[in-house]
């Protein structure tokens, strides 16, 4: 059994969510000892495809033509793709359209979580759909104190200063806004969002709100993962006011790296993350307000831990020893019929 990973596009999303997806996935299958290539003209015999631009839709026509079996990873909703992009609101529903053609093209489905089944699963897909994490390497996403102080030294960040970070794309589905705000309140506490998007996609809201000049506010734009290891050593609070997601990679990787949380009370981190057990959250600007001081005062006890506890379910080992029970059904039983989706 070969499985080729397709990295169609690869230059365009290396820098995303689904991008570290697809990596994850190489480093998952390594931790199980599954064969796989990324190179096209190779021959396998599952395809794993990740994005829903027309190419990925077109190789799974292609990949099923040769008989060969199609996993379709389905990172994206309708739900998460609103409040995006310039224009995001109006084609939502055509989005919503298409990527269900994109993932009913494959043999099965995996979502990262059992929240984005059920919204994939309300689009009246039949095709089975397997809920599993996009993972995270906690040998990789270990606090480094030496990496710690390059990053605060890096940004001038005195070692008394309380810093808090965020990781995304400048959309307003993360809350950027809200960040802003934020930064805008506590003018004692310094705050930095990490990622970037291409301005000429964004509202002119989020591009005016990239020009706040807040002295206690940075926009450092995309980083690699060593100097994002830096920034959550050296950091006091990762703060997610994300209005919407599947799973949100670096929601895994701040849990790693045992950072106090605080993030959006959304649908997808009820039943996952338990409140106040778990991670700090709060619904609205005013919560976060209130929550926010507590955390960093110590006020409220530490979660860290009980957070690491949870994520070390979502080691990339365990997707490994999973993905391969998954080629095993998606090789043996014929998918498509009911026996296959009620095994899921």
């Amino acid at each position: 059994m070969k499985v080729y990973i397709y990295t169609g596009f690869m230059n365009m999303i290396c820098k995303s969510g689904i991008g570290k997806a697809i990596y994850h996935q190489m480093t998952a299958l390594k931790s199980a000892r599954i064969p796989f290539t990324t190179k096209a003209g190779d021959a396998y015999d599952i395809i794993h495809l990740n994005t829903v631009f027309p190419d990925s839709f077109l190789e799974a026509k292609k990949a099923r033509r040769k008989g060969k079996k199609v996993v379709y990873y389905a990172h994206s909703t309708m739900e998460d793709f609103r409040n995006s992009f310039n224009g995001s609101n109006v084609f939502a529903p055509l989005f919503k359209k298409w990527i269900t053609r994109c993932y009913d093209s494959g043999d099965v489905i995996i979502t990262p979580t059992e929240y984005s089944k059920e919204l994939i699963t309300s689009y009246g897909i039949h095709k089975p759909i397997y809920s599993l994490t996009n993972g995270i390497d906690l040998k990789k996403y270990v606090k480094n104190e030496r990496k710690g102080m390059e990053f605060r030294k890096k940004y001038g960040l005195a070692p008394d200063d309380k810093v808090i970070i965020s990781v995304g794309h400048y959309i307003q589905r993360k809350g950027i806004l809200d960040f802003v705000e934020m930064a805008k309140k506590f003018p004692e506490y310094r705050f930095l969002w990490f990622g970037y998007t291409n301005l000429s996609l964004v509202p002119g809201k989020i591009r005016k709100a990239l020009k706040a000049s807040y002295p206690n506010l940075q926009f450092p734009g995309y980083v690699d993962k060593e100097e994002l290891i830096g920034a959550y050593s050296g950091s006091d609070l990762f703060l997610f006011m994300t209005n919407e997601e599947t799973e949100g990679i670096v929601m895994l990787e701040a849990m790693a790296m045992k950072i106090p949380i605080l993030v959006r009370d959304i649908p997808i981190y009820e039943k996952w993350l338990p409140k106040d057990r778990v991670v700090y959250k709060a619904s609205d600007l005013e919560g976060f307000e209130e929550m926010l001081p507590k955390i960093l005062n110590k006020e409220v006890p530490d979660l860290t831990e009980a957070a690491y506890e949870v994520v070390k379910k979502n080691d990339i080992q365990v997707v490994g020893k999973r993905l391969q029970e998954i080629y095993t059904q998606l090789e043996t039983q014929p998918f498509g019929s009911e026996e296959a989706v009620n095994a899921v």
